[in-house]
């Protein structure tokens, strides 16, 4: 069986599907919920959990959480005399999420799907699949958070051409989705988002407006108070769904604490966090190129979203009432284990077609003239940018820099940076070419993005015909090389380019048929035609295509019906 899990910063939880539906799946306590929190004791034993959480107020030093934020990179987790890497100490959440379904479901649970935030880079996805090995889960998907949510809420059964922004605030990470349902096709438009803010950061302010209020000096505090006085801050926080103004109290070295805080002081605290939540939400709507007035419906999932500033912060940007109805802690395992059931080929729900895109640009480091003619290496160009819906092929025709160059170094970058030393490097490739004057000898560089994240480079020198080829894929467990083989064999269509695809020139040939057969106005709106279908095709871009040959199509259709009659 494979199920959906959703890895969260601040609680984790699974799901699965049975009998025409999603189910939760509890944890030994009974509760759905299972924070993201890892103890470990004197015996090395370790806890995970709401165990966990409460063993953080007495065990500080031996706790951690909001360890999903350092994903992917080399930070050490400090446990006593153990150090943990965000993986490992994710691992534990994993394995106690896989055990607990075991007991639940009576089945041996060896597969799952697991979620990220959208904005999740290469690195911290990688991460995220070797924390499902450690646990001893073969990870089928890596799905994005809001995408899963996306399904959850069954955008994949309304109305062609509708449009939808899914905002997701959890504990620690931030994600915008822009989705469009097209046929029977549901589409990633964009995706953007912040790693390093959620519910968490919203306690923060309180901590910070306790602290500063009674005038303790937080310097001679220690972690075990620390952690009381976070844990009151956080109950504090969630009492402004009922109350306009709530009470932190707490007692440090037996003295009594206490300070009141209404809800517009709060907001006001929080205006730097807001201002931060509102840039990825306009990003996401310029990268989409659609207007806010062009989505039909927003969609909240996340924990933090129950917060009454973020509903009224939401509402103030969007002018509308968002959709909540479906339970924000649980939409995403939701959304995971719809998507398990699709790779497992439920009848139920077969007919779902999803697409996914790059949530960062893929590309290569390039040498550019500046204003004084001299050549300068370090540029990063982008091959396949960010928010390209995948699967995708995409090829580049770059020039030798330098006079009687014999070798060319193709760097696979992925990143936002002008600068590829700001950029995260995947790998590289290199090849020789024939000596010659600057920009006498070219190669072509193509770049294929799977659904699963494996990309293939390949580059190929055009005087000589030699090419190389290089296969990256996220996570420790490797496909194998005739899979991988197999699996790019079935995405050869994407590299043809669409002005080769039998079904385009078919209408190209038309239209240059036509333009030489009509005269006059109908000869203009044929030429003027071809122009931006033409323009389309070169963008590369799979549903525009699709959309601007229909057009096209009716254009052409128009014109010879007119004729006819």
């Amino acid at each position: 069986m494979i199920i959906g899990i959703d890895l969260g910063t601040t609680n984790s939880l699974a799901c699965y599907f049975d009998k025409n539906q999603t189910k939760m799946i509890p944890n030994r306590l009974g509760e759905n919920l299972t924070p993201s929190v890892v103890s470990i004791d004197e015996d090395d034993n370790i806890y995970v959990g709401k165990v966990a959480k409460e063993r953080k107020i007495l065990y500080p030093d031996m706790t951690a959480d909001v360890f999903k934020r350092s994903m992917g990179t080399n930070k050490e987790f400090v446990l006593g005399d153990k150090k943990f890497k965000a993986e490992e100490l994710s691992s534990f959440v994993l394995k106690s999420l896989k055990e607990d379904a075991e007991v639940f479901l009576q089945v041996k649970v060896e597969e799952a799907i697991i979620s990220v935030p959208a904005y999740f880079n290469d690195d911290q996805r990688k991460a995220t699949k070797k924390a499902g090995e450690l646990a001893g889960l073969k990870v089928n998907r890596i799905i994005n958070e809001p995408t899963a949510a996306a399904i959850a809420y069954g955008i994949d059964k309304r109305d062609e051409n509708t449009r939808f922004l899914v905002f997701d605030l959890g504990g620690g990470t931030f994600d915008i989705s822009i989705l469009e349902k097209f046929k029977n096709i549901m589409e990633v438009r964009a995706v953007a988002g912040d790693n390093f803010i959620g519910g968490e950061d919203f306690t923060e302010v309180l901590y910070r407006f306790f602290v500063n209020k009674v005038g303790i000096d937080e310097e001679k505090l220690d972690k075990k108070t620390i952690s009381r006085i976070r844990k009151q801050c956080e109950k504090a926080k969630l009492e402004f769904s009922n109350n306009k103004t709530v009470t932190i109290k707490c007692n440090i070295e037996d003295t009594p604490y206490e300070t009141s805080v209404n809800i517009d002081d709060y907001e006001k605290s929080c205006e730097l966090l807001l201002t931060k939540i509102r840039k990825p939400i306009e990003r996401s709507l310029k990268d989409a190129k659609i207007k806010l007035n062009q989505i039909d419906e927003i969609i909240l999932i996340g924990g933090a979203t129950r917060l009454p500033i973020i509903r009224k912060f939401v509402g103030k940007i969007f002018g509308r009432l968002p959709n909540t109805s479906v339970n924000p802690d649980e939409a995403v395992a939701i959304g995971a284990a719809l998507q398990a059931a699709m790779k497992e080929r439920n009848e139920c729900i077969k007919d779902i077609v999803l697409t996914d895109v790059c949530p960062f640009s893929l590309g290569t480091e390039v040498s550019v003239r500046t204003m004084n003619n001299k050549r300068e290496s370090g540029y990063f160009c982008p091959i396949i940018e960010r928010n390209t819906v995948i699967p995708v092929s995409r090829t580049e025709t770059f020039y030798t820099a330098y006079d009687n160059q014999t070798r060319v170094v193709v760097e696979i970058l992925q990143g936002e940076s002008r600068l590829a030393r700001n950029n995260l490097k995947l790998g590289e490739i290199s090849v020789t070419v024939p000596k010659g004057p600057e920009g006498s000898q070219s190669i072509d560089v193509t770049y294929t993005y799977d659904i699963n994240s494996i990309l293939e480079v390949v580059v190929k020198v055009n005087s000589t015909g030699e090419k190389k080829k290089v296969i990256i894929q996220k996570g420790n467990e490797k496909i194998s090389e005739e899979d991988v083989k197999a699996r790019f064999e079935e995405l050869s269509y994407l590299k043809i380019h669409p002005r080769d695809q039998e079904k385009n020139k078919e209408l190209l040939f038309r239209g240059e048929r036509m333009y030489e057969e009509f005269t006059g106005e109908d000869r203009q709106v044929i030429a003027d035609a071809l122009i931006q279908f033409e323009a389309v095709l070169d963008k590369q871009n799979s549903i525009l295509i699709e959309q601007a040959r229909d057009e096209f199509k009716r254009v052409l259709d128009e014109i010879e019906d007119e004729e006819l009659f």
